[in-house]
């Protein structure tokens, strides 16, 4: 990455070799330095707040990076959060406390999960991005504010403002600038970085020495789509680490893993649920023999010749596999 951007080092922290993801840290540092608010979309545990923190070492700006996770706040607390209070402004207010824009002042203010905003809370914070200033509760004075503010989401917020739930108004000025962060599905040449990576933050947090893989877990790992991405996958590997004793790592950590995802109905795009509609058939249909043997094909095809994961992917024990196989071999 070194002969395409100005300042990789700046990446550091995000595990990857995509060109997809290069893209995106070349569109990072061209907004960086300027001071209109920008959105980082992108699905649970994909990594938006190391790119807001990427952003922020390359703004150039001297002030801290300060993160609130909105999800969740109602009206009151989130302007308390934001906006602080003055001794006195309601029960138990004993002492002035700063807000969270007073701390961010000269650096970047990260609203988190900013879809789920109350709509009260969606007019104030609009009024803070139109007016640049601000009442700390019990305070008619207006404040300044001195920082830029970055806002992340893994919902559609055009989604939500069609459905009455976010201000379309509010998006036109939080989306000036829109890096969006793909899902770990969709970069899977990143697993073998990714996996290397973690387990050796994850041996070192334990003080263990690094395991063995097996030449079957990359390929299992792509057989899978992640739904809770990057950090799902280093939650696997932490759980796999913890649980290993010595020589190879087995595999059935993982397994169980995936495998109650899917039972669980919690992987919107999983492996094993193709519907009817995305299964082209020819003119003539093969009879069940000539399917059965097309899906196996199909299942080693994608498992590159492991039985292990295509008996997971068909849904069926390696025994089971192995038998069609044998059997599909004397026809």
């Amino acid at each position: 990455m070194t002969d395409t951007l100005e300042q990789p080092e700046m990446f550091a922290q995000i595990v990857t070799g995509n060109r997809r993801m290069l893209a995106i840290f070349q569109y990072i540092e061209s907004i960086a330095r300027t001071s209109q608010p920008a959105l980082i979309s992108g699905e649970t545990g994909v990594g938006k707040e190391l790119a807001a923190r990427a952003l922020h070492r390359l703004s150039g700006l001297d002030g801290p990076f300060v993160a609130i996770n909105v999800a969740g706040l109602d009206d009151n607390v989130f302007s308390d959060t934001l906006f602080g209070h003055t001794r006195g402004a309601f029960t138990g207010a004993e002492h002035d406390r700063a807000g969270m824009i007073e701390k961010a002042a000269g650096g970047i203010l990260f609203l988190d999960e900013i879809g789920d905003l109350s709509p009260r809370s969606q007019v104030k914070l609009l009024r803070l991005l139109q007016e640049g200033e601000y009442f700390p509760l019990g305070n008619d004075e207006p404040h300044q504010a001195d920082m830029r503010i970055l806002t992340s989401t893994h919902a559609d917020l055009w989604a939500l403002a069609k459905d009455g739930r976010f201000r379309r108004d509010l998006i036109y000025r939080l989306d000036t600038h829109h890096v969006r962060i793909p899902p770990l599905r969709d970069r899977l040449d990143d697993l073998p970085q990714l996996l290397d990576h973690f387990l050796i933050k994850a041996s070192r947090a334990l003080n263990r020495k690094k395991p063995t893989v097996p030449m079957e877990l990359p390929v299992l790992l792509q057989s899978y789509s992640f739904p809770g991405n990057v950090r799902e996958l280093e939650a696997m590997v932490f759980d796999a680490v913890t649980r290993h004793k010595s020589g190879v790592m087995s595999l059935e950590t993982f397994k169980k893993h995936m495998d109650r995802e899917l039972r669980g109905n919690q992987d919107a795009h999983a492996v094993n649920t193709a519907s009817p509609e995305n299964i082209r058939f020819p003119t003539r249909l093969p009879n069940i023999r000539q399917a059965t043997h097309m899906l196996v094909q199909e299942a080693m095809q994608r498992a590159q010749g492991n039985q292990t994961v295509a008996a997971r992917l068909l849904g069926i024990s390696q025994q089971a596999l192995s038998k069609r196989l044998k059997k599909s071999s004397k026809t």
